[in-house]
């Protein structure tokens, strides 16, 4: 049974602790995380604000990443692709040796916010016990099974998928027109179009997954 776990933790124990205190006006909130060795994370995130120029120079010298790449750019936010150094990004590293999958991360104001998977209780015990033993702050914010849908008819849905599907069905994103545009819905939750995007593709995904992928009983099952 996996297990859902929304933490929050210090920037200066995860990444990009002296961008956000030169440049607090940004927001960063992560795409996707590539783990190419051991030794080597590559995140895939966006920006959004009003002071680009100031992140990246600031962000190129900043010791918790580095190699940062401009992959993208569209009218309210920016892409980028970069480096976290394992001496420094303790907590993402932390991640990946305990089997963690990010699923969603938001960093402002000096802080991050984490939504991760764990395959089992035992890779949440694992990381917990991990930030205690090397006095990592991290607030545990919620705890949870996500949604099974062979076993009760849900459709598997994170939280946050349920949350943003639900507001977007509520104000009329899904009717034909639109009662609410991309940008409008994102500025009601407060965050980027790329990241609504993001958290619409992801409930979507989980709904057709879940919902019409279902293996068909087995012969021996059906009866006479």
């Amino acid at each position: 049974m996996s297990i859902i776990a929304e933490f929050s933790v210090p920037a200066e124990e995860f990444a990009l602790y002296e961008t956000m205190c030169e440049v607090p006006g940004m927001t960063v909130e992560v795409e996707r995380v590539v783990a190419h060795e051991a030794d080597c994370i590559v995140p895939y995130f966006w920006t959004s604000g009003e002071k680009y120029e100031t992140f990246e120079r600031v962000a190129n010298d900043d010791p918790s990443v580095r190699d940062l790449t401009k992959l993208d750019e569209v009218r309210d936010a920016n892409l980028y692709r970069a480096e976290w150094v394992e001496d420094v990004e303790t907590v993402a590293y932390t991640m990946t040796r305990t089997g963690a999958t990010l699923l969603d991360a938001t960093g402002k104001d000096g802080r991050w916010t984490l939504q991760l998977r764990f395959d089992t209780s035992e890779g949440t015990t694992a990381f917990q016990r991990y930030l205690e033993e090397n006095e990592l702050e991290a607030e545990l914010h919620r705890l949870y099974e996500p949604t099974q849908p062979r076993l009760d008819g849900q459709p598997g849905l994170t939280d946050i998928q349920h949350e943003t599907l639900v507001i977007a069905l509520e104000r009329g994103y899904y009717n034909t027109p639109r009662d609410v545009s991309m940008s409008e819905l994102a500025a009601e939750l407060g965050i980027s179009q790329q990241a609504l995007s993001k958290r619409l593709r992801g409930g979507h995904h989980t709904l057709v997954e879940n919902s019409l992928t279902i293996d068909p009983p087995n012969a021996d099952d059906r009866g006479p």
